[in-house]
Formats: structure tokens, sequence, C-alpha cells
């Protein structure tokens, strides 16, 4: 008996000696298998909130997109992932044949439009003049009221048409600007289309249509920010911007009375011969779902593909490929913060019977911020408020704005002018305080030429407690609520880890905190290992990623 125990030991001490030099990871995290992958997140949820909360509390650079998963009932799930990982997977067009871009509330983002009219009800349309037609016109406008200067090679024009029914979206890629939210967008689209609703309303009531060359009313108040500077303009300052002025903005100035533009290409028929616009006015919600480039609806067979009239070409790259720019720029929220970029806003016209939904007045005093709207989070907002009061001065918060892809708020700072770059107040350049959410730091930039030119970024200063967001959702009992759903929902989608393993010839991260616990778990589950086992022998030939089919049949049961 001894001498079985000694040579247990020593095989003990052996294999310890081994560990020893070459030891286990501590936390086991599954790898894609070629080089060019990086460490995944792929969470999916039932709920959009679930998702978002979920995306504020990562670290990596992730956005929230939905997938429709059932026909007729037209059911999406959520899925949180970075745009490389989903271009990893999407690119192929094997799989994910359903997805859609979520526009989060509040977000800076691109000028975009949904085009679309049924064709046997509108048999003289020409959809390809009527396309060049419109991005003319929005192209004229956004000159006389921002003085921006863009062309059809500007718009990234993308094809899902049919032989009933012609379909279009079109991206704005403005250069260096952007709009403060898509509330914004859906304002200065009504704005810059209002003949032609006038148009259609009129016909409706039996009225004499209401243009916008009868005075200010109509107009929106233009407000720019460079690089988040702000600069409040009144309409007529905000039309002579470019220093030219067109005959439909004299004529709402008072001056030489002419006539609106001719808009009349922008009213088709429906199929019941009622009339409306070919421009989808539906898309500027929050949290809008806006189809993806090479996504068809579910149940069509017609992707969104580059239209054969686009003109716009992405900048050549070795280390990005043409597809996967052409992807990036079809993406409405893929915008980055810069000090040249200017934030566009166009407030609600007087005709709008509610204000939009987000321009609710803050809980904290008005007077010290000059009709500052509250930021997504008000708690970052009085913490910044707290940074530029000090002593006697009392400064204030003039705008917000919230770059997604970053995670990063930017707030224009008034009464308060202290630049750390030159160690005490300028004399007339305010500055800004930038939070980053995602690393939990905030840190100083400035409008002063001398601290622009010289890309001054102060020092990277840690959030309080209070403000950091995993401290705000710890105590929320519907986030804790949607962490076990999501553990559930991922058991599921691994409950037969081996054959996924085999299905797929890498390890997607599912779950970044996945350990043989969780393995262990969904093994033991046996309706569900049954479930996946006899789902995947269908796809075990040849499958290099994970099917959708799959994902949904497994999330299903």
């Amino acid at each position: 008996m001894s001498r079985k125990w000694e040579e247990k030991l020593k095989q003990i001490e052996e294999r310890a000696s081994y560990y020893q030099a070459k030891p286990l990871c501590s936390v086991y995290r599954p790898r894609l298998s070629k080089l060019e992958e990086p460490p995944s997140i792929w969470k999916l949820f039932h709920r959009q909130r679930q998702a978002f909360n979920f995306a504020k509390t990562c670290k990596q650079d992730v956005h929230v997109f939905a997938l429709e998963y059932k026909t007729g009932d037209g059911q999406r799930i959520y899925l949180v992932t970075t745009y490389f990982q989903l271009w990893f997977y999407y690119k192929s067009r094997k799989n994910l044949l359903h997805c859609y871009e979520v526009i989060p509330e509040n977000a800076v983002c691109k000028l975009y439009f949904d085009l679309e009219f049924n064709k046997p009800a509108n048999p003289g349309a020409d959809g390809k003049k009527m396309v060049t037609l419109l991005i003319e016109h929005v192209c004229r406008e956004l000159q006389d009221l921002y003085g921006i200067n863009c062309s059809a090679v500007d718009v990234f024009n993308l094809d899902s048409s049919t032989e009933e029914k012609f379909s279009r979206h079109l991206i704005f890629q403005l250069r260096d600007a952007a709009f403060k939210d898509n509330i914004h967008v859906g304002n200065f689209v009504r704005t810059v289309l209002q003949p032609a609703i006038d148009s259609i309303a009129s016909e409706d009531d039996g009225s004499l249509p209401e243009t916008m060359s009868r005075g200010f009313s109509h107009l929106p108040e233009v407000l720019i920010e460079q690089g988040s500077s702000f600069n409040k303009m009144s309409p007529e300052a905000g039309l002579r911007e470019s220093g030219t002025l067109n005959s439909r903005k004299q004529d709402s100035l008072g001056s030489a009375k002419q006539s609106d533009p001719d808009l009349s290409f922008l009213v088709v028929k429906n199929n019941m011969g009622e009339k409306h616009l070919f421009v989808d006015l539906g898309v500027y919600t929050r949290n809008r779902n806006f189809r993806l480039y090479k996504s068809s609806k579910l149940g069509k067979h017609v992707a969104l593909e580059i239209a054969e009239d686009n003109k716009f070409f992405p900048k050549q790259s070795k280390a990005i490929s043409e597809e996967y720019q052409y992807f990036l720029s079809s993406l409405v929220c893929n915008v980055r913060f810069s000090d040249t970029l200017r934030i566009l806003t166009c407030e609600a016209t007087q005709d709008n019977r509610k204000r939009p939904e987000h321009f609710n007045n803050t809980s904290i005093s008005v007077e010290t911020l000059e009709g500052f709207q509250s930021s997504p989070y008000p708690e970052v907002d009085r913490f910044v408020l707290s940074l530029v009061t000090k002593n006697d001065i009392k400064g204030g918060i003039r705008r917000w704005s919230y770059f997604s892809s970053e995670e990063l708020l930017v707030y224009d700072i008034f009464k308060y002018r202290w630049c750390e770059n030159i160690g005490r107040a300028h004399k007339s350049n305010n500055i800004m305080i930038l939070v980053d959410l995602k690393n939990e730091v905030w840190y100083q930039k400035c409008h002063d030429p001398v601290c622009k030119a010289e890309n001054f970024k102060s020092a990277c200063f840690p959030l309080p407690d209070e403000v950091r967001l995993l401290f705000l959702f710890k105590e929320e009992e519907e986030f804790t609520t949607d962490e076990i759903w999501n553990n559930e929902t991922q058991s599921c989608l691994k409950s037969s880890p081996s054959k996924l393993s085999t299905a797929a010839s890498s390890d997607t991260d599912w779950d970044n905190d996945m350990d043989d616990a969780n393995f262990l778990e969904a093994t033991e589950d046996a309706e569900l290992a049954e479930a996946a086992e006899s789902t995947l022998q269908s796809y075990s030939s040849g499958v290099d990623e994970i099917p959708d089919e799959i994902v949904m049949e497994i999330f299903q049961e």
C-alpha cells in the first residue's frame, strides 16, 4: 500500500511541477481561430433596453443591432457586438441575413433618408431622377442653412427595389459635420420638404398651402457647434452664413416675393390612390431600427445593395477592405468626435404641435444653464456643473453632444474658461469638458486656436463612483434581471459546446466570462442539448460560422 501511495504521490508532484512550468489561464476565454479576429463580445437580448444597458457597461466599442427571426410576427432580438466582429460574420452573407442598426436616442448621427413608392400606382415616376433631384435639393438646403458644401459624391446610395416597389436608402457622408441626433435630422428633413408636405395637406383639406415663404415661423432655429463650440443664430443669420440667399430664402426674409422650389416630384400615390411623400418621415424616431447594408427584410430576398447610380466611393485604404469601408459608411451612427466636427441642430418648427420628447426641461436651474437641456446622463451633468462652479465663478453647460461610437459626452462650457494648458483662464475662448463613459474618465479641451493647433488635451481624471455607469446600474433591479436572463440565454446557446465548436471552426466568445461550471450546467440541460445536437447535425458539413437558424432554434427552445 505504501509503495502505491509513493507512486501516486510522485505522479502528483510531477503533474504539479508541470503545471508550475506551464500554468493554466486563470479564466478561460475562448479565442477566434484566425489572427485577424479580435476577442469577441456577442450577446443576445430579448429587449432593446436590456441590450443598451449591457452595452453601456462594456469597455469595448460595442453597438446594438436588431435581428429579425420570426416570419409574420416580425419579432426581433437584439445583438451587442463591435462593428468589426459583426462584419466578420456578416460579410459572407451566409448568415445574419436580416439585420438592423439601432440608432440610439440622443446620439450624434449622419443625415439619412428612406425613400420608396409603389411602382404600379405611379407608372410615370422615374425613381432614379427623383433621387437625383432630392439630393440636389437637400444639398442646396445644407448650403443655405449651414454653409455646408456637398453633392451626390457625398451620398451613399443604396437600393433594394423590386418589380412592385422602388426603394432606396441615402446616407450623407458630410465632411466634418453631423447632426446632434436623429430627431434633429427629422426636423431638418421636414423643414426642407415643407412645401411638398403643405401641398399634400392643402389637397386633403381644400385650403391653400401655407409654405415656408410666409414669414419665419416655418424656419428652423439654426444651431451650429464647431467641434462642440456653439453658435446660436437667427434664421436670417443662418441663411446668410453661406454669403448668398436663394430666391425662396429672400422671400422668407420679406424681400423679393418668389415661389417655393418645385417639389412636386416628391408627391407619389400609394396602392389606394392616396397621395403621400416619396420620403418616409417615420424613420426619425428614438432608438430607430434602420436596415443594414446587404440585409433584407424577413421573408424577402432583396437586400440593400449599392445602387447602380451611386456616386459615393470611400477612401482607399490598405488596412481596410473596400467592402468593410462601404459597410462602415452605411452606418448612420458611425460618427467620431473631432475638434473640427460641426454638430448641426434643427429645432422643431412652430408647425409642430409638440416639441420632440427628449427636449424636456432639466431639473437643474435653468437660469444657470441658459436653456441647456439635460443629457441622457443627468448625474454626469451635475458632476460637470460642479467642475465649473468654483469660488466666485459660476459656469454652466451651454450644449452637450453624445457620440455613441466612443460613448463620449462632450460639454460646451460657458462663463468658465480655465485651461490646464496655459494654467489660467482664457480671455475670450471657452472650454469643453469631455466625459469618456467607456473608460470612466473626464478631461478638458478648449476652443482657443493655439490650444487647438497644439492638439491640447488635459490629463484624464477618474469619474467619482456616483457617476460611474456600473455604480448607477448596480441598484437597478431591471439590470440585475437582465444579467440573469443573459446568462440563461448564453447557457442555451452553449448547451452543446462540443457540437457547437464542431459546427463553427472557431470558439466564438458568446459569454466573455464563461467557465467550466457554465459549460457543465448547460450540458446537464438534456432537453436543450438534444435540440442543439439535432439542429447542428444538418449544418455539420463545411460550415465555418454559426448560422442564424442554429442560434434562433436553440434560442426559441
